[in-house]
């Protein structure tokens, strides 16, 4: 049985690779953010520098997906609000992302507290995106409905 949305229209899955690029920026945003909370209870500076390292990785998934649901918005047609919070969410991520990388820039000492605030901020809207990044193709299905 095939789920039927708004329209007649089957439910459109998210595309494998774009799964990939979108799921791998929610760890290493994770990691960044647990980096940060070990440096700030031990204040050992290579917790500072895993921490970098790992939103640095995270922008650069984060990055691409941002792109990928950048073209999906438009290639979406009339159902092209359902994209939107998704693409929106990204775009929070992405800048709050690149501020985050540029705070962990500067030198150990001066990363705390902006630096752990900013980590919590990025994971929380990546967590977001990623949810809303795997439910919005699927959007308009009520439970059980299978027409």
């Amino acid at each position: 049985m095939v789920a039927i949305v708004d329209h007649g229209r089957p439910a459109r899955a998210i595309h494998p690779l774009h799964a990939v690029l979108l799921a791998a920026s929610l760890p290493l945003f994770l990691g960044g953010l647990l980096c940060d909370i070990a440096y700030s209870r031990s204040f050992e500076i290579q917790w500072s520098n895993f921490a970098a390292w790992l939103i640095a990785g995270g922008m650069v998934f984060a990055g691409f997906s941002l792109l990928w649901a950048f073209i999906d918005l438009f290639r979406a047609g009339r159902r092209r609000g359902r994209g939107l919070p998704y693409f929106v969410l990204l775009v929070i991520t992405v800048a709050l992302g690149l501020v985050n990388a540029f705070v962990h820039a500067r030198d150990a000492w001066g990363t705390m507290p902006e630096g752990l605030i900013l980590s919590a901020a990025v994971t929380l809207t990546a967590l977001l995106a990623t949810w809303f990044g795997f439910s919005s193709f699927r959007m308009g299905l009520r439970m059980g409905d299978t027409r």
